[in-house]
């Protein structure tokens, strides 16, 4: 698979004509006897190959005046994993679309978000996916529109002001034109305990029960046993088979429960403002890194005799990432040089200190992670930390506090580096962390951690950093999955979906890499000099 797939006109025939799934979201069948448009795994009769057009997105079948297939529900396919491998300008614009930027600040403020003219910013977002960024956020306005038009019992006048669009006449054309069904014959169609339709919970407002599709196939283990983890108590719990944690969003805060289900992620969302809907779903969903292409990272590292192995027994492995990138950044400084009690609290205390208070009615959770802003406003000398490192955290989050430093989706992942090495205390370690699991790189490696050194060792690979990374070379460009891989092979929490259990668990640890206490504390000193 790769970019430019629409244009491969018999490879998108034979996936539409053996509705692969795994094809979803990279390309979109719009029919034009029906001017309908459908993702390839529609169960429908495929049509005839004279018959389809393919598209690289949603909005482009809507600009060509298509309409959605309403037994498939291609809205609803995985975002394309084009965004989530790719540094350039056209991925980070689509990833600040998925935030939400367009809506709330338009195309300027995407331009200067990127750093480009909006004129460039248009030009290559229509050579690519066929439609410029309002009409991509039109379609993200579209979906969330009937997300919630399915899902809660609002009028659809908050449908429409929660969705964000402008006016009523405008949220009406739009549905029609994109669904082919007015609102309220949306809602009218599917009974509210359908199976796969979400509900919203009577009597508590902003309440919604979603499901985030995803490509099979998704080992869970890693992935919310990372989490669970490494949690902080009253931002992050394990509870009842679901990892949970607050959300600082644009409009207000949010809650979100997310449960491993077989061919989904349940998604339980409580949402302050109904407008930040949008954002918290693409958030949850680079949490979870649900928009990978497993298919594609196993093949790559099956190619190497060694990990091979490793992805045939767990195949899908995904890299936990995070919701707010300048929080992991400042969490990956608590854990530098302490052991992961000392870690997990230190970053309680400052949570519970500095962190804005929220009510959690179905949990424990107490609080939003505290800004850059409420941290940098600390007086240095509070901080019970070596004088080394507070320098090293009172340098980062004044940054990220005046802007000097931003991280965030539309970072350029090599320029996001070498001003995180810039900064005192920082080494390669803690840098490629950040950009591994904050920035979202899918090729960062960590060839100096000494959990992966030891598990190189033990498979025959190459032990130091230098012959390591020469190996690792074959893996590009999914060397953040092998590093997953390679974790797994410890007895770490990290590596284990939790016991179920109906009381919250939160594990002593905090720092994302396998290691035992004493390790963690040498690698980190390294990064700390």
């Amino acid at each position: 698979m790769q970019n430019g797939m629409h244009t491969d006109t018999e490879r998108c025939v034979r996936a539409v004509q053996s509705k692969d799934a795994r094809f979803d979201g990279w390309f979109f069948t719009a029919v034009t006897t029906t001017r309908i448009y459908c993702r390839p795994s529609c169960p429908a009769v495929p049509p005839k190959p004279q018959n389809m057009t393919f598209y690289p997105s949603a909005a482009a079948c809507q600009q060509a005046g298509f309409r959605a297939c309403k037994r498939c529900r291609p809205d609803t396919s995985p975002g394309s994993p084009e965004w989530n491998h790719r540094a350039d300008l056209v991925a980070r614009a689509m990833r600040l679309i998925g935030d939400g930027v367009v809506d709330r600040d338009g195309v300027p403020g995407l331009a200067v978000r990127l750093g480009y003219s909006t004129r460039q910013i248009e030009r290559q977002l229509l050579a690519e996916l066929g439609a410029g960024p309002l009409a991509l956020a039109r379609a993200q306005r579209a979906q969330t529109a009937r997300l919630l038009i399915e899902t809660t019992p609002l009028p659809m006048a908050e449908v429409a002001f929660a969705a964000g669009f402008s006016s009523i006449r405008t949220f009406n054309d739009t549905v029609r034109e994109v669904f082919a069904l007015s609102p309220s014959e949306l809602r009218a169609r599917l009974p509210r305990n359908r199976a796969g339709a979400a509900e919203g919970t009577p009597g508590m407002p902003g309440v919604l029960n979603l499901r985030l599709p995803f490509r099979a196939p998704l080992n869970p283990d890693n992935l919310f046993g990372h989490l669970a983890a490494t949690a902080v108590p009253g931002v992050e719990e394990w509870r009842e088979g679901a990892y949970r944690r607050t959300l600082r969003l644009p409009y207000g805060h949010g809650i979100a429960g997310l449960t491993p289900m077989p061919d989904h992620i349940a998604c339980r969302l409580t949402l302050s403002d109904l407008r930040d809907l949008a954002v918290a779903i693409s958030r949850c969903r680079r949490l979870l890194d649900l928009d990978a292409d497993p298919v594609a990272v196993d093949d790559q590292l099956r190619t190497d005799p060694l990990l091979a192995p490793l992805v045939d027994k767990a195949p899908g492995r995904r890299v936990p990432r995070t919701v707010d990138e300048a929080e992991f950044a400042v969490r990956a400084v608590l854990g530098q040089q302490v052991s992961t009690g000392a870690a997990r609290t230190h970053a309680a205390r400052l949570v519970t200190a500095h962190g804005d208070p929220v009510a959690d009615p179905h949990g424990g959770l107490t609080h939003l992670f505290p800004s850059p802003e409420a941290l940098a406003a600390l007086d240095p000398e509070s901080l019970a930390m070596p004088r080394t490192r507070r320098a090293t955290f009172t340098t980062l989050v004044g940054q990220l506090a005046d802007g000097t430093l931003h991280l965030g989706v539309e970072n350029d992942w090599e320029e996001a580096r070498s001003r995180l090495l810039a900064l005192p205390g920082f080494g390669p370690w803690t840098a490629d962390v950040i950009a591994m699991r904050a920035l979202g790189d899918p090729d960062a490696f960590l060839p100096t951690d000494l959990g992966i050194r030891r598990a190189a060792q033990e498979l025959g690979l190459p032990s130091t950093p230098a012959a390591l990374t020469a190996r690792a070379a074959a893996w590009r460009p999914w060397r953040a999955y092998a590093v997953q891989y390679l974790w797994a092979t410890g007895s770490h929490p990290i590596n284990f979906l939790p016991a179920p259990a109906g009381t919250p668990h939160t594990s002593d640890a905090t720092n994302p890499a396998p290691r035992a206490p004493r390790t963690r504390r040498t690698s980190r000193i390294k990064d700390a000099q």
